[in-house]
């Protein structure tokens, strides 16, 4: 059974369609977005024409992982940025090595290029602005002179140097050793982040200032 913050299927969550959905999850974060229906069906041990039947075609059964890993993602940020921010960021840092596939499903999504990528990552960016603005409204997150673009930059900051550690995209990844490399990898740096977030690197406006007064590139 799953709390709220974990990676694991909800109660009653374990029908058919979610045993294929997390296959899908997992066999794309192992083998990338171009792995085989096949590959899929065997791992959730169910044959490919189940997985047409419930979605219909290969495009529906990813449209569907999209929407799932990106509502997620959208639960756990919302949860985090939430009243009770501080017990719930630390639960999920407790329990980093359950999101292991969702991470590798995102990066594998980024790492395929051309429109998947470029799909992908407008709707996680579009997702967190909607978030983030919420997070505003409710007093945890400061305003933004560009709610988009922090937006954008923030996601590709986030997901830039996961991606790097990827093996190619015709290489498999290796999903029994991902979770402690996410651990890891989450040790090392939610410290320097969450300072970074916190506390301005920057001790004054300066810089910003100059560069309002030049004028953006855009202007």
């Amino acid at each position: 059974m799953r709390s709220a913050t974990d990676g694991e299927p909800v109660p009653g969550d374990l029908t058919a369609r979610a045993r294929i959905r997390d296959a899908a999850i997992a066999c794309v974060a192992r083998n990338g977005v171009a792995v085989p229906l096949r590959t899929i069906a065997a791992e959730c041990g169910v044959s490919a024409s189940l997985i047409v039947h419930h979605f219909g075609s290969r495009a529906g059964l990813r449209d569907h992982c999209d929407n799932y890993v990106l509502e997620r993602i959208h639960t756990l940020k919302v949860a985090a940025l939430g009243p009770a921010g501080a017990h719930v960021l630390r639960e999920q840092i407790d329990h980093i090595e359950a999101y292991a596939s969702l991470v590798g499903y995102v990066l594998r999504s980024l790492q395929a290029g051309g429109p998947i990528a470029t799909g992908f990552l407008d709707r996680l960016v579009a997702d967190t602005e909607n978030y983030l603005a919420d997070a505003v409204t409710a007093g945890t997150v400061t305003p933004s002179l560009d709610p988009a673009g922090r937006a954008r930059a923030l996601v590709e900051l986030a997901v830039g140097a996961l991606v790097l550690q990827l093996p190619g995209p015709g290489e498999p990844l290796d999903l029994d050793t991902l979770p402690a490399w996410l651990r890891a990898y989450t040790d090392r740096m939610t410290l320097p982040l969450l300072e970074l977030y916190t506390r301005p690197l920057l001790t004054d406006s300066t810089l910003l200032d100059g560069y309002l007064t030049a004028g953006t590139p855009s202007t």
